[in-house]
């Protein structure tokens, strides 16, 4: 980031990023609402649909909206409205249906209309057996169980806004992966080791976001985004300044511009009060001269690496 342009708009990941044990701590609203005090737009992005968010996340004072379904909605917390949307195509649905009609053993999840639904018959198995791998009090919580998540997914093919497929083999995620990635006009991301989400050709947190800096105005060059999982990183990409959870998989650690620290050590209230609100630690401080001196030995190296290759010639 051009350290001119100061922070306009934070957009943050819930699960792994903002939440704590599951909730926004004292510490990290507080950061917030000071950082919307202080004229910064806050905004959350999350792969969860409409009707899965945290109540925590309208006790932020000031917040105007949510980016939700990895980008697929955008909805203006005072009027409840959806201001955008960019669902999957209804061409590519009809193979995708086929294709997890004939693999059934995978629980699927589908969103629309702001909900998230699952199919009954691993609902009720989940309720009374639990999980290994899908977290049970929360789907109980938010999704609503109907009799043929496949037939659902048909007769709602006009509006969905994300597919989920849960594996409870690593393997066989990375298979179906890559039969999925074959299947043109949609997006295959992840936000837990767990699962894989279908988008829609163009839909991601970062397309969601540049929608929302056109429609409020704001330069996507001065946006701070925060995220620790697969699905956060084409937003930390585009962002003018990325940042990753220390807790973050190592992928999405590695290509942002800063690692803060972990969801569970408040990262979030961390980067904002460090980077938005002006309250740089010395030790922060002497991590960031480091790291600028470091790559600038790299530079050097690599500039004298390509002199003698070029006296050489």
């Amino acid at each position: 980031m051009n350290r001119k342009n100061a922070i306009g708009l934070i957009a943050l990941d819930l699960d792994g990023t903002t939440l704590t044990r599951g909730h926004i701590t004292p510490r990290t609203r507080k950061a917030l609402e000071e950082a919307i005090d202080r004229g910064i737009h806050v905004v959350i992005a999350t792969g969860r649909t409409w009707c899965a968010l945290p109540e925590d996340v309208f006790k932020i004072r000031g917040l105007e909206y949510v980016v939700t379904s990895n980008g697929a909605m955008i909805t203006e917390l005072a009027t409840g409205n959806v201001i955008y949307e960019n669902c999957i195509d209804p061409c590519p649905l009809q193979e995708i249906s086929a294709l997890l009609r004939n693999c059934s053993g995978f629980p699927v999840e589908v969103f629309t209309g702001g909900k998230a639904y699952i199919g009954r018959s691993v609902f009720e198995d989940i309720r009374d057996h639990g999980s290994s791998y899908m977290n049970r009090s929360y789907i109980l919580r938010t999704r609503q169980p109907v009799e043929d998540i496949y037939g659902f997914l048909d007769a709602h093919s006009s509006a969905i806004e994300n597919i989920n497929i849960h594996f409870e083999s690593f393997e066989e995620k990375a298979s179906m992966k890559k039969i999925l990635e074959k299947i043109p006009d949609i997006t295959v991301t992840s936000s837990v080791p767990h699962n894989l989400e279908i988008g829609g050709a163009t839909t991601s947190k970062a397309t969601g976001l540049a929608a929302l800096c056109e429609i409020i105005h704001a330069d996507l060059s001065s946006a701070m985004a925060c995220g620790d999982s697969p699905n956060d990183m084409a937003m930390l990409a585009e962002a003018g300044l990325g940042i990753a959870m220390g807790n973050g998989e190592p992928e999405v650690r590695a290509m942002a511009d800063f690692v803060a620290p972990s969801n569970e050590e408040e990262g979030v209230a961390f980067a904002v009060e460090t980077f938005a609100l002006g309250r740089m630690r010395p030790d922060w401080q002497l991590t960031l001269l480091k790291g600028k001196n470091l790559l600038l030995k790299k530079l050097r190296s690599l500039a004298r690496r390509t002199v003698k290759k070029i006296r050489k010639k």
